[in-house]
């Protein structure tokens, strides 16, 4: 089956990119697990979605082909491009630690306090997408340098774990302290070893873009440059998100419904209609600027059936994933944010009769009785991407 522009380009951002490691020669590489293909098409392939993609952001590394003949590597651009800026390359490359590989999906990201070195190292096997060692709220404030030393230790043991060959971890992300409030010492602390530096950064408060791109300033101070998840938890911040979201280092909007009430002085209620203007507008803005949006916490851990009916509404309205604070969410969340067979199942059945449809010229066709529009294609292009970004095979 052939594929359009988009769904290559998906395939390569979302599917084939189902891991990412460095190469012996300090490439960035991207690891190609899907049937082995010859290499010139792969890499002739790669580089005409470099100039054609039509997605908002798309990222994409060297490609290292591991197919029958193992030895066989081809490389390309390692180059950032942006597409809503007119295809031009950014500045910077992809930068992933040494022996660092995770999968692409952001469905549950799970906060770790980085005072609780035992709890970090946990996290991990937990299944979440994403660790958050947290160096902001979750540690008092005389406990920040202890906390800090222990993240850098934890950091350090990921990695070596990585370089001896351990399972795929998930994505590392840090939550620094606000600008002006210990972000530059907890990036001094997390940032001191290359090799051992975490995958993301995430920035709490975000009240403008300056917020992010003053983080990954300093973070650029000290030779690194990881995508920035802002977290999108104030009046300021949920009023200025298009332009937060449209920040060359932001990467994800992580909305956060409990520092927000608090800021605006609402109550929280169990239906939330308080805080859903933002967190509609936060998706939104996301979605716009092509980055990934996380939804906010669910405060009581003891209540799955509640995080099961939260986390479905959240998926409905358009978001990516959840934040988690208690590991026993981490399943709930993904298997809402991992579309059923049944779904996949449809979705194939949509996009196998577009290019039927397309081959014969027709621009409507039916599927199970169902007339399909645009908005019903992307549909099944969603629940297809979602289903590969979260490891499921579609075909």
């Amino acid at each position: 089956m052939s594929l359009s522009d988009r769904e290559r380009v998906e395939g390569f951002h979302r599917t084939t990119m189902t891991a990412v490691t460095q190469t012996p020669n300090d490439s960035i590489a991207v690891v190609y697990l899907t049937p082995p293909q010859p290499l010139a098409v792969l890499v002739d392939s790669l580089r005409s979605l470099l100039r054609s993609s039509s997605l908002a952001r798309l990222r994409l590394a060297a490609l290292t082909r591991f197919g029958h003949d193992s030895t066989a590597r081809a490389t390309v651009d390692t180059r950032v491009f942006d597409t809503r800026r007119v295809n031009r390359p950014a500045d910077t490359s992809i930068e992933i630690p040494a022996g660092r590989v995770w999968g692409m999906a952001r469905r549950s990201v799970l906060f770790s306090p980085g005072d609780q070195p035992e709890l970090m190292r946990k996290a991990p096997t937990t299944g979440a997408d994403v660790v958050v060692f947290d160096l902001e709220d979750a540690v008092a404030p005389d406990r920040k340098a202890t906390a800090r030393e222990s993240v850098r230790g934890v950091l350090a043991d990921l990695a070596t774990d990585a370089e001896s060959g351990a399972d795929s971890s998930p994505e590392v992300c840090v939550r620094v302290s606000p600008a002006g409030r210990g972000a530059a010492a907890d990036l001094d602390a997390v940032l001191d070893a290359p090799d051992a530096g975490p995958d993301a950064l995430m920035v709490p408060k975000t009240g403008d873009a300056d917020d992010v791109t003053h983080l990954a300033d300093l973070a650029a101070e000290r030779d690194a440059d990881p995508p920035v998840l802002a977290l999108v938890e104030t009046a300021a911040g949920v009023l200025h998100a298009e332009a937060i979201a449209d920040a060359e280092p932001t990467d994800a909007l992580v909305f956060g419904a409990e520092d927000l009430a608090a800021d605006i002085g609402a109550t929280r209620t169990d239906e939330g209609t308080e805080v859903l203007h933002a967190r509609e507008h936060v998706v939104l803005a996301a979605s716009a600027a092509g980055v990934d949006a996380i939804d906010t916490v669910y405060t009581d851990f003891e209540d799955e059936e509640g995080l099961r009916a939260e986390t479905a509404f959240a998926r409905d309205l358009g978001y990516d994933g959840k934040l988690a604070i208690h590991p026993a969410q981490v399943g709930p969340i993904n298997e809402a944010f991992t579309p059923d067979p049944e779904r996949i199942e449809w979705a194939n059945r949509v996009l196998d009769a577009h290019e039927e449809a397309e081959k014969e010229g027709e621009a409507v066709f039916a599927v199970d009785g169902e007339m399909i529009d645009a908005p019903l294609l992307a549909q099944a292009e969603r629940i297809r991407e979602r289903a590969r970004a979260a490891g499921v095979d579609v075909d």
